[in-house]
């Protein structure tokens, strides 16, 4: 029901944000288990769809699937405000499979900042086509989120604080398993174990010495605000839909000229 309420609440504009984490989280952080990621995250987005047909279409809720089911619904839960419909679903995704999921049942995916241009459009690209074409969709009906790094800075003290950051940050990310067909497609893929075996030994800061100007560039957009955005929009303006990247105006006016240089 929160999902409906926000969606309400903002007429109609809140996106349902949807992921499956990594195995580590999931056991060790959550004591829940795990199994199957893609094939639960398909099954749990139709649930959800057909509890909202429920609600908004008076349809009966009658879900049966390998990992949930759902056959109740009373007027006691049911909404009464459903002028906004369903809210759009946004997955989280980074691999292949889980990508494919997204294009196959959400509306939307969430690109993980941990990701090239190389990547998105060798690896990310293709997964979302199949997906779409799973199920009859065309691009039109689907958007790309990309958070992006941006290392930027109207001084030189806050631009190089920002990149030592942005270096930790990909190095963080780089660590994880999971995130290692990332670095695999630049033929990195021996810095991922490298930088597991540091953060076991909680050695963050030699963990981002690894992080070479090369990885930078790749993984984050380099340069003064306005020549950020310009690179933003060069690598992904054909492809990216929506972008959370922290182009640091110095204040509101600044902030807005950025935006609306992004937007052109």
């Amino acid at each position: 029901n929160i999902g409906h309420d926000l969606n309400s609440f903002s007429k109609g504009r809140f996106v349902l944000g949807l992921g499956s984490q990594i195995r580590p989280h999931i056991t060790k952080r959550f004591s829940m288990p795990w199994s199957k990621p893609a094939a639960r995250m398909r099954e749990f987005i139709s649930a959800m769809r057909a509890i909202w047909a429920c609600w908004h279409e008076g349809m009966p809720l009658q879900f049966e699937g390998d990992f949930y089911t759902h056959s109740l619904m009373t007027p006691m839960f049911t909404p009464l405000d459903t002028q906004y419909g369903a809210p759009k679903v946004f997955l989280a995704a980074v691999g292949p499979l889980m990508t494919e999921v997204a294009g196959e049942v959400a509306d939307g995916v969430i690109i993980h900042a941990f990701t090239t241009e190389k990547y998105l459009r060798e690896v990310t690209l293709p997964a979302i086509d199949r997906g779409l074409a799973k199920a009859g969709r065309s691009r039109a009906d689907f958007e790309i989120s990309y958070p992006g790094f941006v290392v930027t800075g109207h001084t030189e003290e806050a631009f190089n604080a920002n990149m030592a950051a942005t270096r930790k940050q990909i190095a963080f990310y780089g660590s994880t398993p999971a995130y290692a067909p990332v670095l695999g497609v630049h033929g990195w893929g021996d810095l991922q174990p490298e930088l597991n075996k540091l953060s076991k030994q909680g050695l963050w800061d030699d963990m981002a010495n690894l992080i070479t100007d090369d990885i930078l560039n790749e993984f984050a957009v380099v340069g003064e605000p306005e020549a950020a955005v310009d690179l933003f929009k060069g690598r992904f303006s054909n492809v990216v839909d929506r972008t959370m990247g922290n182009f640091a105006g110095k204040d509101e006016d600044h902030s807005r000229a950025l935006l609306a240089r992004l937007n052109a």
